[in-house]
């Protein structure tokens, strides 16, 4: 079972729902949540290294646990609530630095203007 902070490797639907990829996300849902349903909610990575609002970039020295091929980028303005059961495998683990960054650009973005 995908903990917070776990990096899954899950099919990820385009914005324009026409089709899904294979994309690694980072679960952001806490692991009450994640034990007591059968969904988790979870923020995409990207490989593209541009610099976008609500985005970051980490690379393997951001994980607890796990390697990256290359350095990613944390989008946290792409949301996902999905079936655990869509959850290819699990690859790594980001550290508490990184769970806290993300929480920081959610509030942000969905604060009031």
């Amino acid at each position: 079972m995908p903990e917070q902070g776990d990096i899954v490797l899950v099919p990820v639907p385009l914005t324009d729902l026409s089709s899904q990829k294979r994309r690694p996300v980072v679960v952001v849902s806490n692991d009450t949540y994640n034990h007591l349903s059968s969904d988790f909610v979870v923020v995409a990575m990207t490989s593209n290294p541009a610099k976008m609002d609500y985005s970051f970039s980490i690379t393997s020295a951001d994980l607890l646990q796990g390697q990256l091929n290359h350095p990613g980028t944390i989008r946290v303005d792409r949301i996902y609530s999905l079936s655990q059961s869509v959850a290819v495998k699990t690859f790594g683990r980001v550290k508490p630095s990184v769970l806290q960054h993300i929480r920081k650009l959610l509030h942000t973005l969905i604060a009031s203007s």
